[in-house]
């Protein structure tokens, strides 16, 4: 792996897990510095960042974690949303016992995830079940594109998770993708899918009102629903 990928995936992980806030000045030489390398591969990832919208580059002021821009959240919901339920029907008609087992394991990880407190290992728990449902659909492709497209949702994500049974909720939403799964219902099963999908934009709210900074404001009146 060269040093500019492995930089990029490295600062890639640190903002959308949240651990780079929002606004968060970066400094190339710093960077540099403490990941053991030179300046160029850093600047090549910041570049990189920029483009996919995690990093703001300004000119003579200085370079900073991008804040999350409110009016790209539902647009991706509606992408995650289209391609997640394509995936359940086809998911729905071609799961086996061994699948289904291997999803009920991810969960039984999740509930360890809640138990000790770990959000993070929760948050990638989720990624996990969602890459493997893409995976009992015959269309594992499919999951880097829900990648890319919910970008910025995943650091809002961050935000939600903390919240007061979140995370319980959540599992329980799963919970109920499997049952979907197992009846072999198409139907129920992309039922069940969009009424999970459904409960991720309502808490925005929540969070933009406990750390408005975070957030880059609406350049339309088009409130999220």
């Amino acid at each position: 792996m060269s040093a500019a990928r492995r930089v990029y995936g490295l600062l890639r992980q640190r903002i959308v897990e949240m651990s780079m806030l929002p606004g968060a000045r970066i400094v190339e030489k710093e960077l540099a510095e403490e990941l053991g390398t030179s300046r160029t591969p850093v600047h090549e990832a910041v570049q990189r960042l920029a483009d996919e919208g995690l990093i703001e580059v300004l000119p003579r002021v200085g370079t900073f974690v991008a804040r999350i821009p409110l009016d790209s959240l539902e647009e991706a919901m509606l992408v995650r949303c289209a391609l997640e339920t394509a995936i359940i029907e086809k998911a729905a008609e071609r799961a086996t016992p061994e699948g289904i087992e291997r999803l009920r394991a991810i969960l039984a990880t999740q509930a360890e995830c809640i138990a000790n407190d770990d959000i993070r290992g929760f948050h990638r728990t989720d990624e996990g079940f969602h890459a493997a449902l893409a995976e009992l659909s015959g269309y594992p492709g499919v999951w880097p594109m829900i990648l890319q497209a919910k970008t910025q949702m995943d650091r809002y994500r961050q935000l939600t998770l903390p919240l007061a049974g979140r995370m319980a909720d959540v599992m329980a939403e799963h919970n109920e993708v499997i049952d979907a799964l197992v009846s072999g219902d198409p139907r129920q099963a992309v039922a069940a899918m969009r009424s999970h999908l459904d409960h991720v934009l309502p808490v925005l709210e929540i969070t933009r009102k406990l750390r408005p900074e975070y957030f880059m404001p609406h350049l339309n009146t088009k409130p999220l629903r």
